[in-house]
């Protein structure tokens, strides 16, 4: 009877939780585009967006899966990775929280509450103890993508894994530049970010390395 009463009393909790991660609905495989040979004639980065313009949930699942999603029954990847590793992790930095893709399940996995952008803005506090440096026009992008080596799944940790963990977390800025180019959204690859912020509020272990990101959404036009 107490184990029962436990779990009555917990469920509501544990609802809550469940509540804040986000099922992502099915990429979009027929939407509009432009042909491969536009998008790389017209892609250009851009560093000024409109912070009144957000993301649908069909917007954020096709960014998502162009980035690392599953693109093949055998569970390989849009992206390539050294040997298949698949070691780049992505995290979905929002106004509501950061988030962790899960590319199986087609899923967001809360991390951390609140809007941490500013994390990545800038790239921690300097000896004055203000920002060393700071891009604030991601503070008006609704999503930036975090791209994370896992060396722990790449397997080893020496120069040769960072090399390679570098190159395979560019293809997926890569991927992410093309479709935003393709489907009318704008971004800007970057490495600029507050490393040990970002591994604290995480909990990243050592062997996690944050190395790019891209904010995403709609650019601002000039007046």
């Amino acid at each position: 009877m107490k184990k029962y009463f436990l779990f009555i009393t917990l469920l509501p909790f544990c609802l809550s939780v469940n509540a804040q991660d986000i099922n992502l609905p099915s990429p979009d495989m027929e939407q509009q585009s432009l042909s491969v040979i536009q998008t790389l004639k017209t892609r250009h980065s851009v560093r000024s967006f409109d912070k009144n313009k957000t993301l649908t949930m069909k917007q954020l699942s096709n960014l998502c899966w162009a980035a690392v999603g599953i693109s093949r029954e055998d569970g390989r990847l849009t992206s390539p990775t050294a040997m298949n590793r698949q070691e780049i992790c992505l995290y979905v930095f929002m106004e509501n929280g950061i988030y962790e893709y899960r590319a199986k399940e087609n899923k967001l996995v809360k991390k951390a509450k609140g809007d941490q952008r500013k994390l990545l803005a800038g790239n921690g506090k300097g000896s004055s103890g203000k920002p060393s440096f700071m891009q604030n026009f991601v503070l008006d992008a609704p999503v930036s993508l975090l791209m994370v080596i896992d060396f722990e799944k790449f397997g080893r940790y020496d120069e040769k894994a960072i090399q390679m963990g570098c190159v395979d977390a560019g293809n997926v800025s890569e991927n992410i530049n093309i479709y935003c180019q393709a489907t009318g959204l704008a971004t800007v690859p970057r490495a600029t970010h507050d490393t040990e912020s970002i591994r604290a509020i995480l909990g990243l272990s050592d062997k996690q390395l944050p190395i790019m990101n891209n904010p995403v959404g709609y650019e601002k036009k000039a007046q």
